[in-house]
């Protein structure tokens, strides 16, 4: 699998210093499901494809890796959030520290999909006020031109 960026860097990019990542738990195929997921919609195929080729570094540095980074810990974080052993599902726990309730779980994943939503948006205005510099950018075909939720409220254009 050939991905727009690697898990180290998602480790750097959406997870502050002071968070425990355990080895691993980011995989490739998360990274590229998110890509798929998150940000074909908005960039197209044509434009993945050029990035993942090594063109626009810029681009892919400053606006699309930030943003993929966000989307990807959007989709790891309820997997981080349990375990799953020999007794099935499971919540760490230990003398020091209580699992976080699912109210706590819910916040948490609300504000993770807010920061990719808004790095997302960010991406996609940039690559529009730079859109001649990237002929593969299709701004028609960007979904967020088309339907955006912003709280409960969904936005088609």
């Amino acid at each position: 699998m050939n991905t727009l960026i690697t898990a180290r860097q998602v480790a750097e990019l959406a997870f502050d210093a002071g968070e425990f990542l355990p080895p691993g738990a980011i995989a490739e195929a998360d990274i590229a499901a998110a890509e798929e997921r998150f940000l074909r919609p908005v960039v197209g195929r044509a434009l993945c494809d050029r990035l993942r080729e090594g063109a626009y570094p810029q681009l892919l540095d400053g606006y699309v890796a930030p943003a993929l980074a966000a989307c990807v810990r959007v989709t790891v974080q309820p997997m981080l959030d349990i375990r799953t052993g020999p007794y099935g599902s499971t919540a760490p726990r230990s003398d020091c520290f209580e699992p976080a309730d699912e109210e706590q779980c819910t916040a948490r994943l609300r504000a993770l999909r807010r920061r990719a939503r808004t790095l997302l948006r960010r991406m996609s205005e940039w690559l529009d006020a730079h859109a001649a510099e990237h002929p593969e950018y299709l701004p028609d075909e960007n979904i967020l031109k088309r339907c955006t939720i912003d709280g409960n409220l969904v936005q088609i254009r």
